[in-house]
């Protein structure tokens, strides 16, 4: 599992590109003489293991990068300039291989299937999403994903029962107005005076609009306008996030951002245009784990690692788009520690300088392979 996972990890590709990697895991999978369907979503695999009756169990990794320059210097650093594993996606891609190893070696007494899904683009694409839409999950009972986490210590498990994950989406807005000479306002309509109304407008939609015991947020990230102190621009770009624990919320907030920034747009004699990039599609819904199946693989986890080192996750405003998977079927999550302060694998995720402790891969590979065995186990005589 570390050859494969070093391997990935010094070639990284960004999403729907992932041609080496999963040239790799097909590989992996020929030599384990295990079948699959490739491709899924352009880059994506699904391989197959056991009678191919009911009831079928999938397990999940995405296997894409991010435009990220790694700064650590080590002997199997990225080699390809302005990308990097930062989030460990090539964990998790090692650690299902080294599930299907241990599921393959027992297929004849797996009872029903499971589903290897190897998924590209998670990191903004809706992968998940696009691989649903090939029809190659339609027969999916349940599905169980691993996540590397940087911010418990190597080894431990967590999770939590319900909402785990906020939905999130993305937001542009362009304000259109007529530009000119700053020293005549009056004959010009200011963009960027009606942009800023709108920011400060937005902030009120979580103070003022939202249940304090509600965790929603809205943030803009960028804006963009005018090169010069002395003229008015013609238009001014600004965009960011906005984030829920209930699909409801994230439905409120996408509509009031709409009608916020339209709004002020008019009074400052200005139009506006948004973007939701809702083709990717966007907004990411809230990745609510099943109740039991959650429970189900607790309980695998504390015989595997012990009850102590499985703890709670709280609730958080990150976005996964595991989440369209559990939105069609009973879905848990669950993440695994990597801190190690002696490694330096103690920082965060998406930072150029996030590093892996390795020695949770078979812990990985053991708990993806068991949490689907056993959920077949009990759910066959009920099919």
């Amino acid at each position: 599992m570390r050859g494969v996972r070093r391997k990935i990890h010094e070639y990284p590709e960004l999403g729907f590109e992932e041609h080496k990697t999963s040239e790799l895991i097909r590989t992996e999978l020929d030599s384990l003489g295990i079948t699959y369907k490739w491709p899924v979503a352009k880059t994506g695999v699904v391989a197959t293991i056991g009678s191919g009756a009911k009831p079928v169990f999938a397990l999940r990794a995405d296997m894409d990068g991010l435009p990220i320059q790694e700064l650590v210097d080590w002997e199997h650093k990225s080699k390809v300039d302005g990308k990097m594993h930062a989030c460990g996606h090539d964990s998790h891609v090692a650690m299902v291989l080294g599930a299907a190893k241990l599921l393959h070696a027992k297929r004849n007494e797996i009872k029903g299937m499971v589903k290897l899904v190897f998924q590209p683009g998670e990191e903004g694409y809706a992968g998940a999403y696009h691989m649903l839409q090939d029809g190659a999950l339609d027969d999916i009972d349940a599905i169980f994903a691993l996540h590397v986490l940087p911010a418990y210590p190597s080894g431990i498990l967590s999770s939590r029962p319900g909402a785990m994950t906020s939905g999130a989406g993305l937001f542009s807005a362009t304000i259109q107005g007529k530009g000119g000479h700053a020293a005549l306002p009056h004959l010009n309509r200011d963009p960027i005076l009606a942009a800023a109304f709108a920011i400060v407008a937005l902030q009120q939609i979580v103070s003022r609009e939202t249940d304090p015991l509600e965790a929603r947020v809205l943030t803009v990230g960028f804006m963009d306008g005018g090169k010069v102190g002395n003229v008015i621009p013609e238009l001014v770009k600004f965009g960011g996030t906005f984030r829920s624990l209930t699909n409801e919320g994230l439905s409120y907030l996408q509509k009031r951002i709409k009608e916020v920034v339209e709004m002020q747009a008019a009074v400052h004699q200005c139009t506006a245009t948004l973007d939701f990039l809702e083709d990717v599609p966007l907004p990411y819904p809230v990745l609510s784990n099943d109740e039991a199946l959650y429970k189900h693989a607790k309980k695998v986890g504390e015989t595997l690692v012990g009850e102590d080192n499985v703890q709670l996750h709280p609730a958080i405003t990150g976005a996964e788009d595991f989440s369209f998977f559990s939105l069609k079927t009973k879905g848990a999550m669950f993440g695994i520690g990597i801190r190690n302060e002696t490694l330096k694998s103690d920082q965060v995720l998406h930072s150029p300088y996030f590093f892996l402790d390795e020695s949770v891969l078979p812990i990985g590979a053991a708990f993806h392979a068991t949490v689907a065995i056993s959920y077949l186990d009990s759910h066959f005589a009920s099919q």
